[in-house]
């Protein structure tokens, strides 16, 4: 498991499954994040470099969180549901299972 640094935000994707927003927000709260530092991913905001990103993964039927760091945040238009997401590259360093 890696280290996280718990004053960096994370920004949780649900890839369309709200029915499981608590039981990812457990997960990663367990993994040693604040509750306080996770946010709902939007289209029109991002996050900053070092942030975390927490996708449930794989959709449709996601058995696990994909935890990403984020390495770079450029400047885009926003392109349809991934929106300024599109402009952030970022590293996979951990998986935490969905419980």
């Amino acid at each position: 498991m890696a280290e996280y640094d718990t004053t960096k935000y994370v920004y949780l994707f649900l890839h369309g499954r709200m029915d499981l927003r608590e039981k990812a927000t457990a997960a990663l709260t367990s993994s040693g994040f604040g509750a306080d530092k996770i946010t709902m991913a939007r289209p029109d905001a991002v996050g900053n470099v070092d942030d975390y990103m927490a996708m449930l993964w794989m959709p449709p039927n996601p058995d696990h969180i994909k935890i990403q760091r984020i390495t770079k945040v450029e400047q885009v238009e926003p392109e349809g549901m991934i929106g300024l997401w599109k402009g952030v590259s970022s590293d996979v360093i951990d998986t935490i299972p969905l419980g």
